[in-house]
C-alpha cells in the first residue's frame, strides 16, 4: 500500500479540494486554490467559514480518521460496520471507507480516487460486492456501495437499519425493522404525518411492505411488516443532487459527539443568522412539537442545512420524528434546553428565557411555542384511529399529561 493516497473532493461536480492520507495514517483536506479564491463558490459547510464569512484555509491532519465534516457522511454503527467489511476494510480507517462510499454520499460532495486513478487500496482488502438486481415486482433498491444486506447485519442494528435506496420516482432512505424496538417504522411513519398535520415541513414519506424491498435477506419480515421510507431532499426529481450539512458537520464535532457538543441554543443561534424569522419559526415549531411526542432522540445529526442554490443555508426538511418515550418512558431530551434536559422543565417562560438567551425575538417565538400547541392538539384530537397503536397512543398520552408546557397552554384552547 502507498504512503500517500489522494482522494478528489468534488461538490456539484466541480473538483473544490482533496483529502490526502499521509505517512503514519493521518488524513489532510485542502481546497484547490480555484475554489478558494472563487467569490461565487458554493457553500460546502459553514464549519468551513470564520466569523467574517471568509473560507477557512489552514487545516491540520487528523490522525486515522476524517476530519469530522468527512466523517459525518459515513454510514455509523452496524451499518458501517457491515459496509467496511464488505468492502474489506477496517471501520475505523475512514479513508478507505469513504473512497468506497464516496460516489453516494449525503448532499452534493463526491469523493473519489485521484484524477481517476485507482481506489485506494488497504492489505487484505476483498472485492466490491456485486450490486442487486430488484425482481420486478419490487419498488425499491439499495443503492449504497451494491451491497446486499445479510439477516446478521439488521439483527444487530438495535435501532433498525438505515439505508439508501432508489426506485418509484426517486432517491430515498429506508428505515428497516429493529430487533430492539418493537414497530419502529409505523411509529415514525405516524409521528411524521402528524408533524405535517402541524405545519412542520416534511418530505414525502411512506410505509413499505418489506417484500416490495429489494435485496432484503429472507428472515428480515421476522422483524415487522414493513420498513419506513422518506424521499431524499438532498436528490433532486431529475437526479440532482442538492447540497446538505448536519449540525454536527456545521459546528466540527464527530458523529458519537451528537449529544454532548452542543445545544438547542447552539442550533437556534445558527439558524437564525442563516435562515431568519422564516427559520426560526420553524425550528421552534419542530422542536415543540418533538417535545410533545416525547422524541428524545433530536440530536445534531437530527437538525440540517440546506443549500438550495448551493449558497445560502435554509433549515432542511424534517426527518427522524419517533416518539422514544414509547419504548424508553423516563428518556430524557437528546440536547440540553436553557439549562436541563428534563421533560418537566420545559413550560412557556422557559421558552421565553431560550429566546433571550440565544437572542431570538421574543414575541415569534412564543407565539410559534402556542400556535404548534394548538395545532398539534386538533391535530393530536383528530388523528386517524390505527395510525398508531394503542400502546404508543397511551404513552403519549401519559407524557402530554406530566408536559408542563401541554398543560399551559391546552388549557387555554380547551
Amino acid at each position: 500500500m502507498s504512503d500517500l493516497s489522494v482522494l478528489d473532493v468534488k461538490l456539484h461536480g466541480r473538483l473544490i479540494g482533496t483529502l490526502t492520507r499521509l505517512p503514519g495514517d493521518r488524513v489532510l483536506f485542502a481546497f484547490t486554490d480555484e475554489y478558494a479564491v472563487d467569490g461565487g463558490r458554493a457553500t460546502l459547510s459553514l464549519s468551513f467559514r470564520d466569523a467574517l464569512g471568509n473560507l477557512i484555509l489552514d487545516s491540520k491532519p487528523t490522525q486515522t480518521r476524517l476530519p469530522p465534516f468527512f466523517a459525518n457522511l459515513l454510514p455509523e454503527g452496524a451499518l458501517r460496520e457491515y459496509l467496511a467489511a464488505r468492502a474489506g476494510v477496517k471501520p475505523e480507517r475512514e479513508f478507505f471507507l469513504i473512497s468506497e462510499l464516496g460516489r453516494d454520499l449525503p448532499g452534493a460532495l463526491e469523493i473519489v480516487p485521484f484524477m481517476g486513478s485507482g481506489r485506494p487500496t488497504e492489505e487484505n482488502q476483498s472485492a466490491q460486492a456485486t450490486p442487486v438486481l430488484g425482481k420486478p415486482d419490487t419498488v425499491l433498491h439499495f443503492s449504497l456501495a451494491g451491497v446486499q444486506l445479510k439477516f446478521s447485519a439488521v439483527k444487530n442494528a438495535a435501532g433498525g437499519l438505515t439505508i439508501p435506496a432508489h426506485g418509484v420516482g426517486g432517491s430515498w432512505i429506508v428505515k428497516l425493522p429493529s430487533s430492539r424496538f418493537t414497530s419502529l417504522p409505523e411509529n415514525e411513519f405516524a409521528m411524521m404525518g402528524l408533524a405535517r398535520a402541524v405545519g412542520v415541513t416534511v418530505p414525502e414519506i411512506a410505509l413499505v411492505p418489506l417484500p416490495r424491498i429489494a435485496g432484503l435477506p429472507r428472515d428480515v419480515v421476522s422483524l415487522g411488516d414493513h420498513a419506513y421510507a422518506i424521499r431524499r431532499f438532498d436528490r433532486t426529481t431529475a437526479g440532482g443532487q442538492v447540497h446538505i450539512e448536519d449540525f454536527a458537520q456545521v459546528f466540527g464535532v464527530y458523529p458519537e459527539q451528537k449529544y454532548q457538543r452542543a445545544s438547542y441554543r447552539n442550533i437556534a443561534e445558527v439558524v437564525w443568522a442563516e435562515a431568519g424569522e422564516t427559520g426560526i419559526a420553524e425550528f421552534v415549531r419542530r422542536l415543540v412539537f418533538s417535545m410533545l411526542i416525547g422524541n428524545s432522540d433530536m440530536h445534531l445529526k437530527n437538525w440540517s442545512l440546506i443549500y438550495a442554490d448551493g449558497r445560502q443555508a435554509a433549515l432542511a426538511p424534517a426527518y427522524d420524528f419517533v416518539s422514544t418515550i414509547v419504548y424508553l418512558p423516563e428518556d430524557r431530551l437528546a440536547l440540553t434546553f436553557v439549562d436541563s434536559k428534563e421533560y418537566p422543565a420545559i413550560t412557556l417562560a422557559q421558552f421565553e428565557r431560550f429566546a433571550v438567551k440565544a437572542r431570538l425575538p421574543s414575541k415569534l417565538t412564543l407565539d410559534t411555542v402556542t400556535e404548534t400547541v394548538s395545532r398539534f392538539q386538533s391535530a393530536w384530537r383528530n388523528f386517524a384511529p390505527g395510525s398508531i397503536d394503542s400502546g404508543a397512543r397511551e404513552a403519549i398520552e401519559r407524557h402530554l399529561q406530566a408536559l408542563p408546557l401541554w398543560l399551559e397552554l391546552r388549557s387555554r384552547h380547551s
